[in-house]
């Protein structure tokens, strides 16, 4: 059963108490480890989706994947088909998200759709009673951090965003070493994406798919036209729905960045760049490189989506600076150096990540989603908080507005507010679909 859009945002607690009914306390009891193991949905299925099945599996003593859902029929029976091999079970698919919700024995939702739904949906997720597990960028645009933030505060349930290294046992290490004086007094950091994506060309408008909901792949956003070069993954780099590059990946780099300098919203932030590789449809940059300024201490992203250069012999990655030497750090361990630069130590997980990976099934995913289970049963804290997560995640939403307007912005270091320039504060929100509006 469907649920409406309007019954659903505007009486949550009815749709939820008239569609739970469909989950009776009988059902509830007979499934296997229901007072141990919580029960999730995970919410987009395309790529990162993978990831969370695997993190799941690999965390399932303690979780049990209820539902997955998806707009988009096709990608929906294909994660279940896999999600059958990986699980020994067949969670139940939905097209609708909102039936899932309204399901009492769910008690955590997953989020990897497409970013204009991340903060609409893990607000209805937490307004619905659940614990939100949710992919970088948590938002869209600013305004839907501070939204979600307050959310989580109003409705008390969890919200851990996607930040995976911040579960990391030697990243964890090495911040502790660096706050500990391990390289001198930090004042730089540098973080870096390299990747060698192709065109997405001139798309056409064309009928929507059959197997495709497009007006509730759409949801948030106000209605468009049906293109044939948007759907899976090339809603990136529509302005309308994805975030670019910076979001997509540099908040990854910058959050570990700013955690090891120990900062929170900077005074300033500029960005510089443009589209150079290919003429197409493309909206965002694909190189763009941003520079935030803090009092003694400076932080900086380079992104190149089309330009496979690597740094430090790496696609990705965190270059911390301090007066005593330096320590260069990713997904696949660390290089630690003197003050001239020689060497001094190294470290290896032993396995070899790369940027054209667009799932990232990994040890860190599944670490991270340990803490956020651990964390709701009330055994652990969450690593990555919305509280937390949503600086860096402004802080690169800043950065595309700084290239929006083409100028440095002056920034309020308690809220993270553009100061004495309106033009640019208007990109801090965006236009919703009427009826999809966010509300706390």
């Amino acid at each position: 059963m469907e649920i409406s859009r309007r019954t659903f945002v505007n009486g949550l607690a009815a749709g939820v108490a008239t569609t739970a009914m469909a989950s009776s306390a009988k059902s509830y009891a007979q499934i296997a480890g229901a007072n141990d193991r919580l029960n999730f949905v995970i919410n987009g299925l395309n790529g990162r989706g993978y990831a969370h099945l695997s993190a799941l599996h690999s965390n399932s003593k303690n979780a049990r994947i209820a539902y997955v859902c998806d707009p988009d029929d096709h990608v929906r029976e294909r994660f279940l088909t896999r999600a059958t091999q990986v699980l020994g079970y067949t969670p139940k698919g939905e097209k609708d998200f909102r039936n899932a919700l309204a399901a009492r024995e769910v008690d955590a939702i997953t989020v990897a759709t497409p970013d204009h739904w991340h903060t609409p949906m893990a607000v209805l997720g937490l307004k619905a009673g659940k614990n939100v597990y949710v992919e970088k960028p948590s938002s869209q645009n600013a305004r839907e951090g501070e939204l979600l933030v307050a959310a989580q505060q109003k409705y008390g349930k969890l919200v851990q965003v996607g930040d995976q290294q911040r579960s990391s046992d030697y990243t964890i290490a090495m911040i502790k070493k660096i706050h500990d004086g391990y390289i001198g007094d930090v004042y730089m950091a540098k973080a870096w994406y390299a990747n060698v994506r192709q065109s997405m060309g001139v798309g056409k408008i064309v009928p929507v798919p059959s197997w495709l909901d497009w007006d509730l792949w759409q949801g948030p956003a106000p209605r468009s036209d049906y293109k044939d070069n948007i759907h899976p993954y090339n809603w990136h780099w529509l302005r309308r729905y994805g975030t670019g590059e910076a979001l997509n990946n540099g908040t990854h780099e910058v959050d570990v960045c700013r955690w090891a300098l120990g900062e929170e919203f900077p005074e300033s932030v500029a960005a510089t760049g443009g589209r150079y590789q290919y003429k197409d449809d493309w909206q965002f940059y694909d190189t763009l490189m941003t520079e935030f300024k803090y009092p003694g201490k400076m932080l900086s992203w380079e992104g190149r989506s089309c330009q496979g250069l690597k740094v430090y012999n790496r696609d990705r990655g965190s270059a911390i600076l301090g007066t005593k030497g330096s320590v260069v750090i990713d997904r696949d361990g660390y290089d630690v150096y003197d003050w001239k630069g020689k060497q001094i130590d190294q470290f290896r997980t032993g396995h070899t990540t790369s940027t054209t990976d667009l799932v990232g099934r990994d040890s860190m995913t599944d670490a991270h989603f340990a803490n956020f289970i651990a964390s709701i049963k009330g055994q652990d804290k969450l690593h990555s908080p919305i509280e937390i997560a949503n600086v860096s995640v402004t802080m690169l939403l800043l950065s595309n507005i700084a290239w929006f307007v083409d100028r440095k912005l002056n920034l309020d270091t308690q809220t993270g507010h553009i100061v004495n320039d309106p033009e640019a504060m208007g990109y801090w929100g965006r236009d919703y679909e009427k009826g999809w509006e966010v509300t706390v």
